[in-house]
């Protein structure tokens, strides 16, 4: 972890880490947008079913389909950030949640709405890449898991907006509701619009442009101290390519990185610790999806009524509480991240969720063999474990899966490689909440949430044995946890052209 020097004085320090966690705050403001959207689809398509005449496909559809729109936001997001900045990437993110949501808000049958949602889908795509990279490159290893944790952070805030609006937006009249409650997330997206005229570029975009005064300024600014910026500064360069001795102010480096050649190294003819990185990025994603958060999450209303909950403000009460209880123990676990480090935090999260799907199978499972009686131990303990279930994602499993990803993936590779876990994380959301009323249909509730929780336990079995601790490394040390030897790690880190010419030119 880096130490905080003895000569930094303390307004130098409380600057520094104000400055930096505004920055975060700003760009992960980039995720509420999607959690707003989960949250208030959750409660609004009890009303869409019913004022547009949907069946439980449609439901299912208008649920899960905006994560698999967000595939293209994603994919492209990775290349636009590399070419144009972090910064301006989370201008598009904005922008064009902003057009889906007003789309949304205005439809007047499924198709139309389905174009909201793909619109929506897009923004989001490009809103999940970005937040998680700009921040972990913007942040010092100090406080970088607390910085970095603030994405799901936003997503949770947005959940619990979602199901607020839902909760008092219900008591409007029918066609009127629904609309103003998928209409409303363009707020957020606005004032996201707006922040962004204050914050800076990421350091490490523009080093790699050459930029490197723009980055020693904004280094300064969310170092503590001098020395702490000028190796953090160190660090970036070197990754880059561009000799320590370089003191320009402007710099050529060969072939600047626009992502090209990434998806030659990702895909074609990785290295295999390369190779060990992607497929660890890939599986963190798969699996966290895979446990069945967005079905708790998109489904709530509809499990509390298998639960025996059939009162709908009750149910949406229930419902509002998951998202406070979701939203809370996000905000813990961020004081907790670099603390106590990923691996702990990601172990106990898991194991706790796959305690709280067995106790909400179980129940269940009792409810549906005694359809005519309220089992009051039964009902409890569903809505215990729903509730148990959520804290225990929000405590691990829910900011570790972006924290570590966005940190193992070498500076070359990061935006492009962050955006297809970012895609497979969304490719798994979107089939489990366009599946779930087919599934449990199939297999019965409480055999989904079963189903769930083996998945749970393949989760946890892979993040013990195959996740080392990165908590207070730099950026540029990871690699090495995954097998990257010194040399290794510049091949990747350098453009394809300049490998094994070892220097940037300077330009005067």
């Amino acid at each position: 972890m880096v130490n905080m020097e003895k000569g930094a004085s303390p307004e130098k320090r409380v600057s520094a880490k104000t400055f930096a966690l505004s920055c975060g705050i700003l760009a992960s403001m980039t995720s509420i947008v999607l959690g707003y959207d989960i949250g208030v689809v959750s409660g609004a398509t009890l009303f869409i079913k019913e004022d547009l005449k949907l069946s439980d496909t449609q439901i299912e559809i208008v649920s899960g389909v905006l994560n698999l729109y967000a595939l293209i936001g994603s994919f492209a997001a990775g290349r636009i950030s590399d070419i144009i900045g972090r910064r301006f990437t989370i201008v598009i993110a904005a922008a064009t949640f902003i057009a889906g949501a007003i789309l949304m808000g205005l439809a007047t049958n499924f198709a139309f709405l389905m174009v909201g949602r793909f619109v929506a889908g897009i923004g989001v795509g490009f809103a999940m890449m970005i937040a998680p990279v700009y921040t972990t490159e913007v942040a010092p290893a100090a406080y970088r898991g607390f910085l970095s944790s603030f994405p799901e952070v936003f997503i949770n805030i947005g959940i619990l907006l979602g199901y607020v609006s839902n909760f008092f937006l219900a008591k409007l009249r029918l066609n009127l509701g629904w609309r103003l409650m998928l209409g409303m997330g363009a707020f957020p997206a606005v004032l996201l619009g707006i922040g962004v005229l204050f914050m800076p570029e990421s350091p490490r975009w523009l080093v790699l442009q050459g930029r490197i005064k723009d980055a020693r300024n904004v280094l300064d600014r969310t170092s503590e101290t001098k020395e702490e910026s000028e190796q953090r500064l160190a660090d970036i360069k070197k990754a880059a390519g561009i000799p320590e001795s370089c003191k320009d102010d402007k710099v050529d480096v060969p072939n600047k990185n626009h992502g090209k050649g990434v998806w030659k190294e990702l895909f074609i003819n990785p290295s295999p610790p390369v190779r060990r990185i992607f497929w660890t990025s890939l599986a963190i994603h798969f699996l966290q999806q895979a446990s069945g958060i967005d079905s708790v999450v998109l489904y709530s209303p509809r499990i509390f009524e298998k639960a025996g909950i059939h009162d709908k403000n009750a149910s949406l009460g229930a419902t509002m509480a998951v998202g406070f209880v979701k939203t809370v123990f996000i905000l813990v676990a961020t004081f907790f991240l670099d603390k106590f480090g990923r691996r702990p935090l990601l172990l106990t999260s898991t194991g706790g969720m796959i305690i709280s799907l067995l106790g909400l199978g179980v129940g269940l499972t009792v409810i549906d063999k005694h359809p005519d009686a309220t089992i009051h131990w039964a009902v409890g303990l569903c809505v215990s474990a729903v509730l148990f279930y959520v804290a225990f994602f929000s405590i691990g499993q829910g900011p570790i899966t972006w924290v570590y990803t966005s940190e193992i993936f070498p500076i070359r590779l990061r935006a492009q490689g962050v955006s297809i876990g970012v895609a497979l994380n969304r490719t798994m959301s979107g089939i489990i909440g366009m599946t779930f009323i087919s599934l449990y249909k199939a297999i019965t509730i409480a055999g989904s949430f079963f189903l769930y929780m083996s998945l749970g336990i393949v989760a946890w079995i892979f993040f013990f044995v195959c996740l080392p601790e990165t908590r207070g490394k730099s950026l540029e040390e990871i690699g090495m946890l995954f097998g990257l030897s010194p040399e290794e790690r510049r091949e990747v880190e350098l453009p394809p052209e300049s490998n094994g010419r070892g220097q940037a030119s300077s330009s005067r």
